[in-house]
């Protein structure tokens, strides 16, 4: 039977209102409606209108129920940014996630969960010295942050919403925790945003992760986590300035705001010196395109299982059809790891008949 929910959520996750989608169909907003809230089916010319203006195949529309984040559970990185829209494009990319992370946690043995409950009382300081303490990272950098939140258990995927309003979000589904990253955003800028999110996990699992003061203390655990105090301290310049903090930032892979920031914040700058860089930072147009830019950190999980999966010969396009949505759709949450591949017959359902170790390599 056509599924409303799937309706919704296609819809959703297209960034259309029930009225522009009566208009790509050619019906009334009635007809939408009705659709919606399950009080008539729509025709089979309606579905095969309704799948082209959606770009979502047929067979989407009679599944079962997927399961969407709830907005009260989600953490958004700059939600003040973001229009209603943008937020259920990135809420409906959160349930499309969450199949393509059921199909896998089927075909493949992952890392266990090991994210530890640090409290919301908690200072962000000393919760990432306690995440740091408990995963023995000791005051070494952070070499790969994705690399780092796979190991550990985190479901990460990338974030492909229209606009730059959306930076990353995270929630936890159950016992298993889900981060989606932008990674239109520099590459510093995603790996902050990595951090930030493991903020909220650790820190807000229990408590509603919105508001100011839920996103300052995110922003403060991902800098300590990101640069120890006693490592910034033992490598800060004497006097700094944007030519040998740009050498600096190398250390820890951050962004030279975020470094100016912690400088600040350790007490190794003056609330003079820290305004001067700052507005230095913007003369440069720093604050929007990242000086030596590092490369971006990419998905561990699914270059092996994506290598997996093409010595199978499980093309793209064939993953695609047994979860029932666009090809696209799986580029989207993979940090365009996707290649083609030979697409070979291979079974009808998505459970493969062995599940191999992902090694994951911290």
């Amino acid at each position: 039977m056509f599924n409303s929910n799937r309706l919704t959520l296609a819809r959703k996750r297209r960034g259309l209102t029930k009225t522009s989608l009566a208009k790509a169909i050619d019906v009334d907003l009635r007809t939408i409606t009705g659709y919606e809230a399950g009080e008539f089916p729509p025709s089979q010319d309606s579905v095969a209108r309704l799948a082209t203006v959606l770009n979502f195949p047929p067979s989407f529309f009679f599944q079962d129920n997927a399961e969407e984040p709830s907005p009260d559970t989600v953490s958004f990185r700059s939600l003040s940014k973001m229009t209603a829209g943008q937020r259920d494009m990135a809420l409906a990319q959160g349930a499309l996630a969450f199949l393509l992370s059921d199909w896998l946690d089927t075909t493949f043995e992952l890392p266990s969960i090991d994210l530890p409950d640090l409290g919301e009382d908690q200072e962000p300081e000393a919760a990432a010295y306690a995440l740091r303490h408990h995963w023995g990272l000791g005051e070494q950098p952070v070499s790969n942050m994705v690399h780092l939140l796979e190991a550990k258990g985190v479901r990460v995927f990338s974030l492909s919403v229209s606009g730059n309003a959306t930076d990353a979000f995270s929630l936890w589904r159950e016992t298993t925790p889900f981060v989606l990253l932008n990674t239109q955003k520099s590459a510093e800028r995603s790996r902050f945003d990595a951090a930030h999110e493991l903020g909220h996990l650790v820190l807000h699992r229990h408590a509603s992760p919105q508001g100011r003061e839920a996103e300052s203390q995110a922003d403060a655990f991902a800098s300590a986590f990101l640069m120890p105090r006693r490592s910034v301290l033992a490598h800060a310049p004497r006097f700094a300035t944007l030519p040998n903090l740009i050498q600096l930032k190398k250390i820890w892979n951050v962004s030279l705001a975020a470094l100016v920031y912690r400088l600040h914040s350790v007490g190794m700058l003056t609330d003079w010196h820290h305004r001067t860089l700052c507005i230095e930072l913007s003369k440069r147009g720093y604050r929007t395109k990242e000086p030596n830019e590092s490369q971006r950190e990419t998905s561990q999980i699914w270059v092996q299982a994506l290598a997996s999966l093409r010595r199978d010969g499980v093309a793209k396009s064939k993953l695609a059809s047994l979860l029932h949505v666009p090809p696209l759709e799986i580029d989207a949450l993979l940090f365009g790891l996707v290649t083609t591949s030979v697409g070979n017959p291979i079974s009808s359902t998505p459970t493969a008949p062995r599940r191999p170790n992902l090694q994951i390599v911290e």
